[in-house]
């Protein structure tokens, strides 16, 4: 999608990087709401960006864990059409979770809960290596070759006579 030249474009990254945060906050907010919308009254940014809300010992607790760690998968699976190239992956997923925490901070302190460390950092590794494992199986794969020849032949079909061999 917006794969480009190899020069440094710094407004392609910022692009991506908006893009990528906006769509991982999206999914975040689709899990939040179907697995934890169903058990708290009202949905709301506490469960985003309190680190209290991420604990294993209330049932709404792993339901929160779960939303995080989808989001994350989520967050591989667009990696795959935002970014485009496996070396950019963790580059990419390490920015999302250190913009997710500033967030944190500034909304409710600093995480002082190990359980937020544990699946947030779980998150970024399951978003960086399935990113780049999608990204790499992508890049691997073979171009047909029959589409290729078709459309040599159709240039030279396109080439005046006296200039064809």
């Amino acid at each position: 999608m917006f794969y480009g030249a190899m020069v440094w474009d710094p407004w392609l990254i910022v692009s991506q990087i908006v893009c990528l945060q906006c769509l991982y906050y999206l999914a975040l907010g689709l899990s939040m709401s179907l697995l934890v919308g169903t058990r708290v009254p009202r949905l709301t940014l506490l469960y985003f960006f309190d680190f209290a809300t991420l604990t294993p010992r209330t049932p709404t607790g792993w339901c929160a864990i779960a939303s995080f760690l989808l989001a994350a998968v989520a967050g591989a699976g667009f990696m795959l059409y935002v970014i485009e190239r496996a070396k950019k992956c963790l580059d990419f997923a390490a920015t999302l979770y250190i913009i997710h925490l500033f967030i944190c901070i500034v909304y409710g302190g600093w995480p002082a809960s190990v359980t937020w460390w544990v699946v947030n950092i779980a998150g970024l590794a399951i978003m960086a290596l399935l990113g780049e494992y999608l990204c790499i199986r992508r890049e691997l794969k073979e171009i047909p070759i029959s589409r290729l020849r078709a459309t040599v032949c159709q240039i030279a079909n396109y080439i005046p006579h006296q200039f064809q061999f």
